[in-house]
């Protein structure tokens, strides 16, 4: 029987490529989104991929949302924490607001997720958590103390997961892309892309298809010895 996997923020961008890569190595996949439901519309039809909606940041709703996958496919082996978004600006000029709706959906989500679908994990002995930090969780970025806050969180957050599950065959991994050609590098101007393009060694953007293929790395079961690692993918950006 295959596997199950659910990926949330899935229906576009790195979240729809990795749906697709794990749908092409065998897993059934569930695909949660929150808003965008022309985009769920279209993904489901061009996939054969079934949608959720939720938010992630609502703890009950992780709670029902992991019920109803389950219910419909089966209990949930493999966890995508993709969901994100940004509301960038300078501290100086950030609101409450704008720092709330970041941590709560990129960090708070992450936990959310984990916590609807780890007990399940433990007791059937196996698992496969990977979450998706960033560049400016390691690095740092101007004008996003929130999110660099949040990306940064994932990766702690994952270490402590990883030591937790590792008796129980459930890992905990953070792969941590560069900029990466979606939506939201395709919302900057032109020149400042331009910029950002020129900065990376490699000469371009990351491809989400880059991201997917590591995510089925991690899930498979030739990945069953990492556990707590952080996989930098950002055309050598940035090191450590």
């Amino acid at each position: 029987m295959a596997r199950i996997a659910l990926v949330t923020g899935g229906v576009r961008g790195i979240g729809a490529a990795t749906c697709k890569a794990l749908k092409g190595a065998g897993y059934t996949v569930a695909a949660n989104y929150s808003a965008n439901a022309a985009a769920a519309e279209r993904f489901r039809s061009e996939t054969g991929i079934a949608t959720y909606q939720w938010d992630v940041a609502d703890f009950d709703a992780c709670q029902r949302g992991v019920a109803k996958v389950t219910s419909d496919l089966g209990p949930v082996d493999v966890l995508v924490n993709n969901a994100g978004i940004t509301r960038d600006a300078t501290l100086h000029k950030m609101t409450k607001e704008q720092w709330r709706a970041v941590i709560d959906v990129d960090l708070t989500g992450c936990f959310n997720m984990c916590r609807a679908l780890i007990e399940g994990m433990r007791e059937r002995r196996f698992g496969r958590i990977i979450s998706i930090s960033s560049i400016n969780g390691m690095a740092g970025q101007f004008g996003q103390t929130n999110y660099a806050a949040a990306k940064a969180g994932i990766i702690g957050f994952s270490k402590a997961l990883a030591l937790e599950g590792a008796a129980r065959n459930v890992t905990a991994n953070v792969i941590a892309p560069g900029y990466t050609d979606t939506d939201m590098v395709a919302a900057v101007s032109p020149d400042v892309l331009k910029q950002i393009v020129a900065s990376v060694p490699v000469g371009r953007l990351c491809k989400p298809d880059e991201i997917a293929r590591c995510v089925v790395f991690l899930a498979s079961d030739d990945a069953g010895f990492i556990t707590g690692a952080t996989l930098s993918i950002n055309g050598g950006k940035y090191m450590t």
